[in-house]
Parts: structure tokens; C-alpha cells; sequence
């Protein structure tokens, strides 16, 4: 791989350790400081909601193939109805993905060849 395909891993593995990192020593500190002034710690609603933001963003970007072609958006049309149906079977999180990403995979694979 060329460098900069490397430094981009990098930065996208350093950029989702803070996103992860960073609210929660925030908190943590802030939770700290509240029960030693008044003996109770109350987590803020935002801090709540930005996990299933982040969640819901990625999701969106994701629904748009990379390249504009036919084949991208049939693979995505696919790895999409495949994600939604083992969910609605499983409730479950990992599953529907795996399955979902291997829908997509298996499209780009057959077609392609």
C-alpha cells in the first residue's frame, strides 16, 4: 500500500479512538467533580444522543455508492434489503450487518466477473 493510503488508516483509527475517548473522560471528570459539590451526578441529555447521531450519520453516507454506477447501486440496493431482513428476523446488531456487507460482496463478486 502507498503511504498515504496508511496515513489515512491511521487517522481514521486515531479519529474514532477520540470520538470514543474524549466524551467519555470528559464525563467521567464532570461526573467527578458533581458528586464531590453536591453528591449527585447527572449525565447530559446531548451525551446521550450522540452515539445514535454518529450511528445514523454514517449510515446515511453509507447508503450512497462510491462510484455512481449501476452495479454499485444494485449491490447496495441488495446489501440493504438483506440488512433489513436478517434484522427483522434477529433484533440484533452484528448479524445483520455480516450478512448485509457479504450480500453486498457477493454482487460486486458475480457480477463483476
Amino acid at each position: 500500500m502507498e503511504m498515504s493510503m496508511w496515513l489515512a488508516l491511521a487517522s481514521i483509527a486515531i479519529g474514532t479512538y477520540l470520538i470514543r475517548l474524549l466524551p467519555y473522560v470528559w464525563m467521567k471528570r464532570s461526573l467527578a467533580k458533581r458528586q464531590t459539590e453536591d453528591g449527585v451526578g447527572s449525565m447530559p441529555t446531548w451525551l446521550t444522543i450522540l452515539g445514535p447521531t454518529m450511528i445514523a450519520a454514517m449510515f446515511g453516507t453509507s447508503l450512497v455508492p462510491a462510484h455512481s454506477g449501476a452495479l454499485s447501486w444494485l449491490a447496495t440496493g441488495v446489501g440493504i434489503l438483506v440488512t433489513y431482513g436478517v434484522w427483522t428476523r434477529t433484533r440484533s446488531m452484528g448479524l445483520p450487518i455480516l450478512f448485509g456487507v457479504l450480500a453486498f460482496g457477493i454482487v460486486m463478486l458475480f457480477f463483476v466477473f
